[in-house]
């Protein structure tokens, strides 16, 4: 916790802030990795398909 309101600090904001601007980051890169593995499960779904028509 002391590292996490150090870094606040050291960016000048607030610690509430500073952890809703982190959370939001990690939730955006989250979202972002779903969308890549649900596009890469599509592309492979829709590559069965082919073979199995």
């Amino acid at each position: 916790m002391e590292q996490i309101r150090a870094a606040a600090k050291q960016d000048d904001v607030s610690l509430k802030k500073f952890v809703h601007a982190a959370v939001m980051q990690r939730a955006s890169m989250h979202k972002r990795r779903v969308a890549e593995a649900a596009r890469v499960v599509a592309e492979r779904s829709a590559e069965l398909n082919r073979r199995l028509a």
